[in-house]
C-alpha cells in the first residue's frame, strides 16, 4: 500500500481523455480541446484553474518524447507494484470525469 505522505501519480491520459497509445497529434488535439474547456477566461467554475493546470501539465509530459517514455515506464511500474490500488485510482478518475 502507498504511504499517505507519498504523492499520488496523476494519470495524464485520463486527464486529456486519450488512450495510452495516442499519437502526438491526438495529444495536441485533446490538449487544445481541454484547454479551451477549462481556460479560466472561458470557464467560471472554481475548479477551472486547477483543471486547466492539470491539462497543461499532462500536455507538457505527453508531448515530450523523453518525458513521456519516463512517465509511461513509471506508470507501468506503479501498475505492477500495486495493481488493485492503481486500477481503483484509474477507475475513480475515469468515473468522476464521466459523471461530472
Amino acid at each position: 500500500m502507498r504511504n499517505g505522505s507519498e504523492k499520488q501519480m496523476k494519470d495524464y491520459y485520463v486527464i486529456l481523455g486519450i488512450a495510452p497509445n495516442a499519437s502526438l497529434s491526438d495529444v495536441k488535439k485533446a490538449f487544445r480541446q481541454k484547454a479551451a474547456e477549462f481556460h479560466p477566461d472561458r470557464n467560471t467554475s472554481e475548479l477551472a484553474p486547477e483543471k486547466f493546470h492539470a491539462v497543461k501539465e499532462a500536455y507538457d509530459i505527453l508531448s515530450d518524447d523523453a518525458a513521456r517514455a519516463a512517465y509511461d515506464e513509471n506508470r507501468r511500474r506503479n501498475l505492477l507494484d500495486s495493481p488493485l490500488e492503481t486500477a481503483t485510482d484509474i477507475w475513480k478518475h475515469y468515473l468522476s470525469g464521466v459523471l461530472k
